[in-house]
């Protein structure tokens, strides 16, 4: 089915997913991405952003930046992409996943800039490439105050916050407990209905570091992206875990792992029917870690949502359908009221 633009109805629209490669051109963005190999990374990266040869994460690493606010009376460098245009529009922030990094929108942020859209990608505070030398302690509570302070800091409108997998529960989480920063919600393959307990809890050092080490093992990382995207070569897979796991290789990742597990983790199935919010819920109909159901459960529990499918898609379909996701949220912006 042709993507339409406009949301005529609440029952789901079938999208089906557009090579990159095709993607690209067909929108004339091959040219911003057609020399991998020129221009310096950040000196903050990993030295192993080098090894990286797609193009699409290369570039985007290279915009990455940290950006000095306050957290707790400390000084933070906090990661992010900035925008390249200032739109009347508010502005598109990104999340990402559950120790993830704002890599993951590589191939989504340029077609959203292209849009028109101003577009942030923020790393949430734990993951990603933020300064965390001062190792705060990195809790639900304080990945709330760390986005609050960089919104405050920085974005200072309403947001249209997305949110994918666990970043669903970052944003719900964000918009219930600060609805003035929040115009909109998009939800992606949303993870808010995992069963963890939202208390703290104290593992033995021995286990949580154990298990944070088996986090970042490479043959770890090669079976999630086997679960996480569809018809993936081992050659994709290999570059993409290259890209996912390149922040667990910075000297705090451990810490700031650990203190988030000890905490106890989201849990934000109460707070799902206090959203007052416009939110656009995504599914991949080939997700394999998020049940379908889950996304229909969570269109009936939210007060103010519709629901859009992309067919042919898995569990992050901004990686693998980006063209798709670029023109759900783009329309969910321009004209969805």
């Amino acid at each position: 089915m042709t993507l339409k633009w406009g949301f005529p109805s609440l029952t789901p629209l079938h999208l089906t997913k557009t090579p990159m490669a095709a993607k690209c051109e067909g929108l004339g963005l091959g040219g911003l991405f057609s020399d991998a190999n020129s221009g310096a990374f950040p000196s903050f990266l990993p030295k192993e952003v080098a090894k990286i040869n797609d193009p699409f994460a290369r570039t985007m690493a290279r915009k990455i930046e940290r950006l000095p606010m306050m957290l707790f009376e400390t000084c933070i460098m906090s990661s992010c992409v900035k925008p390249v245009i200032r739109s009347k529009k508010n502005p598109v922030v990104l999340l990402h996943c559950f120790d993830s990094s704002c890599l993951e929108w590589s191939y989504a942020f340029p077609l959203l800039e292209e849009a028109g859209l101003e577009t942030w990608a923020v790393d949430v505070l734990g993951w990603g490439f933020s300064d965390l030398d001062n190792l705060p302690p990195c809790t639900v509570e304080t990945k709330r105050s760390h986005l609050y302070q960089f919104w405050k800091t920085y974005i200072k409108r309403p947001m249209v916050l997305v949110g994918p997998s666990l970043g669903a529960a970052v944003a719900l989480d964000f918009a219930v407990n600060h609805p003035e920063a929040v115009e909109k919600l998009v939800l992606i393959n949303a993870c808010v209905y995992s069963k963890c307990t939202g208390h703290r809890t104290k593992l033995p050092n021995v286990v949580a570091y154990a298990g944070v080490y088996l986090l970042k093992s490479i043959p770890l990382r090669l079976i999630a992206n086997k679960l996480t995207f569809n018809e993936l070569s081992l050659a994709r897979n290999l570059e993409w875990t290259n890209v996912g796991r390149l922040h667990c290789l910075l000297p705090w990742w451990e810490d700031t792992t650990v203190s988030f597990m000890n905490s106890g983790g989201y849990n934000v199935i109460s707070q799902i029917k206090q959203v007052k919010h416009r939110a656009l819920i995504i599914a991949g109909e080939d997700d394999r870690i998020i049940p379908y159901k889950d996304a229909v459960r969570l269109q009936c529990e939210l007060p103010n949502a519709i629901m859009r499918i992309i067919t042919d898609s898995g569990h992050l379909p901004h990686v693998d359908s980006p063209a798709s996701v670029s023109k759900l949220i783009t329309d969910f912006v321009f004209h969805d009221s």
